[in-house]
């Protein structure tokens, strides 16, 4: 994992996670617009009954990485759904910087609980999905 200076926009962020859900037998049921409450992203997975409910956030420079963390997770947590038998997915969709933080300071044993997973997106678009399962392995370096 690199660490880079970023200067991704939320909706180059939102649009890479987008592209990437769908590669990948999500479809997506609703976007929320810049400005707009609720979840930036919420998809149904085409084989199985489950959702994710995805928070986007970009970052202009390495100070609002933190800030783009720091949001996002407060953001996803008031934003869980804990009613009904769906199963929920949840994720933090981030510029690579801002993912890093994310992997470093979320404990994994939450992320599994909770069913969290970090988006993180280059500047080029690429995304990687990190699990509750590879932030155990990547804690532990």
């Amino acid at each position: 994992m690199k660490r880079k200076n970023e200067d991704i926009k939320e909706d180059f962020v939102q649009n890479a996670v987008i592209k990437w859900l769908s590669k990948n037998d999500w479809r997506i049921m609703s976007l929320a617009t810049l400005g707009e409450k609720g979840v930036d992203i919420k998809a149904r997975h085409n084989k199985y009954s489950r959702y994710y409910l995805i928070e986007a956030k970009g970052a202009k420079n390495n100070s609002s990485e933190e800030v783009a963390f720091i949001y996002s997770l407060g953001q996803i947590i008031t934003r869980m759904n804990t009613s009904g038998k769906t199963r929920y997915y949840y994720g933090l969709a981030l510029p690579a910087g801002s993912a890093i933080k994310a992997i470093r300071r979320v404990p994994f044993q939450i992320a599994k609980k909770l069913l969290l997973h970090i988006f993180s997106v280059d500047k080029k678009g690429n995304v990687i999905r990190y699990m509750p399962k590879d932030l155990e392995k990547l804690q532990k370096k």
